[in-house]
C-alpha cells in the first residue's frame, strides 16, 4: 500500500495541475469573448470541439490505455493541454473563432485523456476486496479536482483582469510544463496496460450495469450544463450585471464547495452503516436533485429577491449534485472489470462528455431563445431520466467498510 499511495499522490498531483489550468481557461476563454460582444450561442460553439472530442477520447481513450499503459495516456494528456493554451498565444486578430475551437479540441482530448488515465488507476492501486478504501480515494480524487476546478475559475477571473488574456495563458502553460516533467520521471510504467491486446470492438462495453451507468451519466452531466455551463454565467451578468471578476469568483466558490462535498460522500451516503451504496442510493439522490432546478424555475418569476434566492439554491444544487457526481464515480469504478479497466472507465466517460456536450449546445440555445427558466425545466426533465435508469442499476454488494 505504501507504493500504492505514492502512486495515488502522483497521479491525483498531475489531475491537480491540470484541472487548475483546465478551470482557469474555460473561464478565460467565456469572459473574453463576452466581453468582445459574442453571444450566448456563439460563446456555447466555443466549448462545442472540446467537449465533442472528449466523446471520442474517451471511447479511444480507454483502449489506448488499456494497450500502452496510463502512465503514457496521462502524461500525453498533460503535453496536449501545454499545446493547446500555446495555440492561444497567437496575436489578438488571429484569435478568431475557428482557433479557438480547434484549440479547445485539443483541451478537451487532453483533459479527457488526463482524466481517465486518473480514475483507472485507482482501480489498480486499492486492492479488490476493500470497496471503502476505493469508493474513499475515488470521493477524494474527484472532489478534490473539482474543487481546484474552482480554483481555476478564481484565477482564470483574475488573471484576465490583471494581466489580461494572453498574459494569463503564458503564465498556466509554463507551470504545467514543469508539473509533465515530473510526471514523466515519477510515474510508474505500464501502469494499466492490459495482459492482452485489446481490440477496437472491445471499446463498446457489453456490461449491462456499466451501460445503465454511462446512460445515466449522460443525463446527469447533460442537466448540469443545460443551465450552469453557459446561461448561468451570461444570466449574472446581462440580468443583475455582475462584473467579470464577481463571476469568476462566485463559480470559483460554487465549485470548490461542490468540490469539498464530494470529498465527504461516502459520510454523507451512509458509511457508518456498514454498506457501500448502490442501486437506491443512486435512484435517492437523483431524484432528490431533480427537484431542484424546476423548484427555481418556478420561483425566479415571483416577486423574490433574485440574487438571494439564485445563490441559495445554486448552494442546494451544487451540494446534491456532488453526491451524485462521486456516488456514480465510485460505483463505475467498482463496476470495471480490473484487466483494462480503462476500457469501461474510458466508455462510461465518453458518455459524460456527451452529455457535456449535449448540455452545452442546449444551454446556449435555449438561454438565447427561451431564458434561464426553460434551461432549469429541461435539466429537471434530464435528471429525471438518470432517476429512471438508476432504477435498473444492480444492488449494491454485501461489502462491509473498512
Amino acid at each position: 500500500m505504501q507504493t500504492a499511495l505514492k502512486q495515488y499522490l502522483v497521479v491525483t498531483g498531475n489531475y491537480w495541475a491540470f484541472t487548475l489550468t483546465d478551470g482557469a481557461l474555460r473561464m478565460l476563454v467565456l469572459l473574453h469573448f463576452y466581453k468582445l460582444g459574442y453571444s450566448p450561442l456563439e460563446i456555447a460553439s466555443l466549448f462545442v470541439f472540446y467537449e465533442l472530442f472528449g466523446v471520442l477520447t474517451n471511447l479511444f481513450g480507454g483502449w489506448l490505455g488499456a494497450r500502452i499503459g496510463l502512465n503514457k495516456t496521462m502524461n500525453i494528456g498533460l503535453f496536449l493541454q501545454i499545446a493547446a493554451l500555446s495555440m492561444v498565444l497567437v496575436p489578438a486578430e488571429l484569435l478568431i473563432v475557428p482557433w479557438v475551437m480547434a484549440a479547445q479540441a485539443l483541451s478537451g482530448v487532453a483533459k479527457d485523456l488526463n482524466k481517465m488515465s486518473a480514475k483507472s488507476s485507482i482501480k489498480l492501486l486499492v486492492p479488490q476486496d476493500s470497496q471503502s478504501k476505493l469508493y474513499q480515494w475515488i470521493a477524494i480524487l474527484t472532489g478534490s479536482k473539482n474543487a481546484l476546478k474552482g480554483v481555476g475559475f478564481f484565477i482564470g477571473g483574475f488573471l484576465l483582469t490583471q494581466i489580461g488574456f494572453q498574459g494569463a495563458v503564458a503564465t498556466m502553460a509554463g507551470a504545467l510544463a514543469l508539473v509533465w516533467l515530473l510526471s514523466l520521471v515519477l510515474l510508474k510504467k505500464d501502469l494499466g496496460k492490459s495482459s492482452y491486446k485489446p481490440k477496437f470492438k472491445d471499446m463498446l462495453s457489453k456490461s449491462g450495469p456499466i451501460n445503465l451507468l454511462s446512460a445515466a451519466r449522460l443525463f446527469l452531466f447533460g442537466a448540469r450544463d443545460l443551465w450552469f455551463v453557459i446561461a448561468l454565467p451570461l444570466f449574472l451578468a446581462q440580468q443583475l450585471a455582475w462584473s467579470q471578476q464577481a463571476i469568476g469568483t462566485f463559480l470559483a466558490l460554487w465549485i470548490i464547495g461542490y468540490g469539498l462535498v464530494q470529498s465527504l460522500a461516502p459520510f454523507i451516503t451512509g458509511k457508518s452503516s456498514g454498506k457501500v451504496p448502490g442501486r437506491w442510493a443512486a435512484v435517492g439522490w437523483a431524484f432528490a436533485l431533480c427537484l431542484i432546478p424546476a423548484l427555481l424555475a418556478k420561483l425566479l418569476p415571483l416577486p423574490f429577491p433574485t440574487e438571494t434566492l439564485l445563490v441559495s439554491v445554486l448552494l442546494l444544487f451544487g451540494a446534491v449534485f456532488a453526491v451524485n457526481s462521486s456516488l456514480h464515480s465510485y460505483l463505475i469504478v467498482s463496476y470495471a472489470k480490473t484487466d483494462g479497466v480503462s476500457l469501461d472507465v474510458g466508455f462510461y466517460y465518453m458518455a459524460n462528455a456527451m452529455g457535456r456536450l449535449i448540455g452545452t449546445v442546449l444551454s446556449g440555445y435555449l438561454y438565447q431563445t427561451q431564458g434561464l427558466e426553460t434551461c432549469l425545466f429541461w435539466s429537471s426533465g434530464f435528471i429525471l431520466a438518470t432517476v429512471l435508469l438508476s432504477c435498473f442499476l444492480p444492488k449494491a454488494k454485501e461489502v462491509s467498510l473498512r
